[in-house]
């Protein structure tokens, strides 16, 4: 292939035009147009034959998806930091390019998860809904008492990007202390915000409010558990904008009723989307949102930005901006 016009790509949903624009006029792109993702067996249809494919966390990577791509399949582009939902092994097996967005997204989730933290503390939403239904009919001295934010402590399980943008905000703003449990250490955060590596009991037991951004594997799913939220303090609120994965909802929903834990902020559930009858949904103690901490002009144009250079990069054998399963 000479000429990257005649390169057949399949882009499993419309992003912004910052990035959409640039492939849809260097190849031979067809976009999947709904508001909701390709069904497996059109996703499969869709990719046959296509040399890129440019794709989000709903779609399935896998052998599968690859044989039936066919060998002549170079990139798989992610529309995410994240690529849990790409078997990246197999792919670099087959010599299959996987890139990903990270950066562009650091401080809008990190944002996110702060007005978490505080909706979730200040029983926020709990208070509007109250409002909304014709209840507030004086000054409460004792309604709707939440936690304080000042001189608390934070946990941050995973101190990356995201993580050590979250912990400075809180360490900033509010005077915090902050903890964290990484399996590696974070000399930044250690020395500009007087962070302090612990195990994670350590971190449950001490911690006003525990945040997660660590990744989606074997090892951390389902790391929130009852057993994990029994170590919580009663007034702790959980906050997380990561993966749903990393909590077990049910464990979740009986800490929360049974005021094991004071609180949580999510922008992460599983499954997604949230199933009406999830009884996470019939608590006030627990904020809910549907996977928006990236919701940001800047942040989803530099994603769109980003997974279409990689794209393209792909296609045409150079380096990817951001890849993931760079030869070593």
């Amino acid at each position: 292939m000479t000429d990257l016009h005649d390169a057949r790509v399949f882009v499993t949903r419309r992003i912004p035009e910052a990035g959409l624009r640039k492939v849809t006029e260097s190849c031979a792109a067809e976009v999947w147009p709904e508001p909701l993702p390709p069904g497996r067996e059109i996703l499969l249809d869709k990719i046959r034959g296509c040399q890129g494919v440019l794709t989000l966390l709903t779609d399935r990577v896998d052998a599968e998806f690859m044989d039936v791509a066919g060998p002549q399949l170079r990139v798989v582009s992610n529309f995410a930091v994240g690529y849990n939902n790409i078997d990246v092994v197999e792919a670099t097996r087959r010599g299959i390019r996987v890139g990903n967005t990270p950066g562009v997204l650091t401080d809008a989730t990190a944002d996110m998860a702060l007005a978490l933290l505080i909706a979730a503390a200040r029983r926020i939403v709990e208070a509007q809904d109250f409002v909304r239904a014709g209840h507030w009919k004086t000054w409460e001295p004792l309604g709707h008492i939440g936690q304080d934010l000042t001189g608390a402590t934070l946990g941050i399980v995973g101190m990356g990007r995201i993580g050590l943008s979250m912990a400075r905000r809180c360490q900033g703003g509010w005077g915090m202390r902050i903890l964290y449990h990484d399996q590696y250490a974070s000399e930044t955060a250690e020395r500009e915000l007087g962070a302090r590596q612990v195990d994670f009991d350590t971190l449950l037991a001490e911690s006003d409010f525990v945040s997660v951004h660590t990744d989606l594997n074997p090892t951390t799913q389902g790391m929130f558990n009852r057993a994990a939220f029994a170590k919580m303090k009663p007034t702790a609120v959980f906050v997380n904008s990561a993966r749903g994965p990393l909590h077990v909802q049910r464990d979740l929903y009986e800490a929360l009723r049974d005021g094991v834990i004071f609180a949580a902020g999510l922008d992460v559930t599983d499954p997604e989307p949230i199933l009406l009858d999830d009884p996470l949904l019939t608590l006030p103690n627990c904020v809910i949102a549907p996977h928006i901490a990236s919701a940001t002009v800047s942040s989803r144009n530099g994603m769109a930005e980003i997974a279409a250079d990689n794209l393209l990069a792909g296609l045409s054998g150079q380096p990817l901006r951001c890849w993931v399963n760079r030869p070593e």
